[in-house]
C-alpha cells in the first residue's frame, strides 16, 4: 500500500477492480460544465489530481486537452492506465505532485479532496497551476432525497467512522485559502440503473466498508438484499453531483 494515501483511503486498493466496475462516471452535463469553466481544449494541459481509476480522467479525453493524471493508490492506478491507456498517468499524491512550478492550466479532482492534508494540497495545486488556473472539485453524492438511498444509508450508518464529515464540506478549505479566489457551485441530477448485485459492488466499494471485517460485510450484503429484492429486477439508483470551480490568484 503506498504511503502516499491517507491511511482510511487505502481500502480502495483492496477493491479497485470493484470500484472500475460499480462506480459510476459523471454526468455528461457535469463534465461539459467543468469544460467550459476550465477552458479545456486543444493546447491546454489538465492535471486530474487523485484520478483513481479514471472515472473522471476519461471523461475529459474528448477535449483534446494533454491530461495528466495522478494517483497515490497503486491498484487503483493500475486500473486507470487499463482504461485511459493514452493519458500520462504518474504514481503520486496531491501533498507532493510530481510536477514543475506552473506547468498546468487546470485541475480536477473527482471524489477526492477530502482525502487530502488540506494546507499541503492546496500549496501544491496552487504551486502548479500556471496564473490564474481553474479547480473543478466533483463528487458523485448519493441522493439522500431518494427512498431506497435512505434505506441503504441506515444500513450503512453503523460503518461510518466517528467524526466523518460529508464529503462535500471539504470544499470550504479551497474556498477559505488565500491562494484561490470565489468559488462557484453547481448541482446536476442522475441516476444509475443497478441490479441487486451491482447495488451490493457499489456499496461494497466504499472505504468504510472495505475496511469492515468480513462477517460485517456479509451481514450488509444479507440486508441490502433483502432491500433491494423488495424492488425487483433493477432500479434507479439516484446521484446528486456537486461541482465546485475556483481560480488560482
Amino acid at each position: 500500500m503506498s504511503e502516499l494515501q491517507h491511511p482510511e483511503s487505502r481500502s480502495f486498493e483492496q477493491v479497485a477492480q470493484l470500484y472500475e466496475r460499480v462506480r459510476p462516471e459523471y454526468p455528461p452535463d457535469a463534465v461539459a460544465w467543468i469544460v467550459e469553466e476550465l477552458d479545456l481544449r486543444p493546447g491546454r494541459t489538465v492535471l486530474d489530481l487523485a484520478a483513481g481509476t479514471g472515472k473522471l480522467t476519461r471523461q475529459l479525453v474528448p477535449t483534446g486537452a494533454e491530461i495528466i493524471a495522478v494517483e497515490p493508490g497503486e491498484a487503483m492506478l493500475a486500473e486507470l492506465r487499463r482504461a485511459v491507456p493514452n493519458v500520462t498517468a504518474l504514481h503520486g499524491a496531491a501533498e507532493l505532485i510530481p510536477l514543475d512550478d506552473g506547468s498546468v492550466d487546470a485541475i480536477t479532482v473527482g471524489q477526492g479532496f477530502h482525502w487530502f492534508r488540506f494546507d499541503e494540497a492546496v500549496a501544491e495545486m496552487h504551486r502548479v497551476l500556471r496564473s490564474g488556473g481553474g479547480v473543478a472539485l466533483m463528487w458523485n453524492g448519493r441522493d439522500q432525497d431518494d427512498e431506497l438511498q435512505q434505506e441503504v444509508t441506515a444500513l450503512m450508518d453503523p460503518f461510518v467512522p466517528a467524526g466523518r464529515a460529508k464529503s462535500q464540506d471539504s470544499s470550504g478549505f479551497l474556498d477559505e485559502s488565500p491562494l484561490f479566489g470565489a468559488m462557484e457551485e453547481r448541482t446536476f441530477r442522475f441516476a444509475q440503473r443497478l441490479d441487486v448485485d451491482a447495488l451490493i459492488g457499489r456499496i461494497m466499494s466504499i472505504s468504510f466498508v472495505a475496511a469492515a471485517s468480513r462477517e460485517r460485510r456479509a451481514e450488509l450484503e444479507r440486508q441490502l438484499r433483502e432491500v433491494a429484492a423488495a424492488r425487483g429486477g433493477t432500479f434507479d439508483f439516484p446521484y446528486v453531483t456537486s461541482v465546485y470551480v475556483s481560480r488560482a490568484v
